[in-house]
């Protein structure tokens, strides 16, 4: 990979701001492969050296992909001057990293958000083509039916026009369902519900491709995915007719 200025190195891992990381280099807490550089812009391969801060080993990754257990209540934004995002609930660490949500849940809706500062998987989860499933789990007025499976799996057509790919609904009965989807428009689950005359109440994404969400992070818990966790994500699915 192309060199990289050591401030530059330690910001993509979020260590501080970059002026607090100046500082900190000129100061002689950090080592490279072993030698002390108090240099800033001195540039170096972080993908085949080793930085230390404080002696602490530093394992520095040009893409890095988040998921988070986004509570309702934020937006899936990067900054916004009025509402809180999700980068108010995670640790300021996160927020430093070039990180932005891949996709957007809406601010009441809760569940598996990832962050990613990889462009091209973010594409390649949003669109599509890429036929990868999003489930949620949805609390709504009434019960869906056979009738409401059935116009979910042709495909719905709501009332501006939009159409939605075929998409699969399993009522759970005390009217909760799970709801499948292979795209992300705009309020796609809340209005493809709401067509069917079952008003969304609640509503949390379970999972995207393979990768469950689990209970285990909490709301506003977060981890960073490994190569396993990726294809997960990146598992593809079919929904028939």
């Amino acid at each position: 990979m192309a060199l990289k200025r050591l401030d530059r190195l330690l910001g993509d891992l979020g260590v501080a701001t970059r002026s607090e990381l100046r500082q900190i280099i000129r100061s002689g807490r950090v080592r490279v492969d072993g030698a002390v550089v108090t240099q800033p812009e001195k540039k170096f391969d972080g993908s085949a050296c080793d930085i230390e801060l404080d002696g602490q080993s530093l394992t520095w990754r040009e893409k890095r992909t988040f998921m988070m257990d986004k509570p309702a209540g934020v937006l899936s934004v990067t900054e916004d001057s009025r509402q809180r995002t999700v980068f108010d609930v995670l640790p300021p660490q996160l927020g430093r990293m070039g990180l932005a949500p891949v996709g957007r849940l809406d601010k009441d809706t809760s569940g598996l958000l990832l962050l990613t500062n990889d462009g091209e998987l973010a594409h390649r989860i949003i669109s599509p083509k890429s036929a990868i499933p999003k489930r949620y789990l949805a609390e709504v007025e009434g019960e869906p039916d056979a009738e409401d499976v059935r116009a979910f799996r042709e495909g719905l057509t709501l009332a501006d026009g939009t159409r939605c790919l075929p998409a699969e609904l399993e009522p759970l009965g005390e009217g909760r369902c799970l709801v499948t989807v292979m795209e992300g428009k705009y309020h796609q689950v809340k209005r493809m519900l709401a067509a069917r005359g079952k008003p969304v109440k609640a509503l949390r994404r379970l999972s995207v491709g393979g990768l469950e969400l689990g209970e285990s992070l909490g709301p506003g818990g977060f981890r960073e995915l490994n190569e396993e966790d990726l294809c997960k994500v990146l598992h593809t699915g079919s929904i028939g007719k």
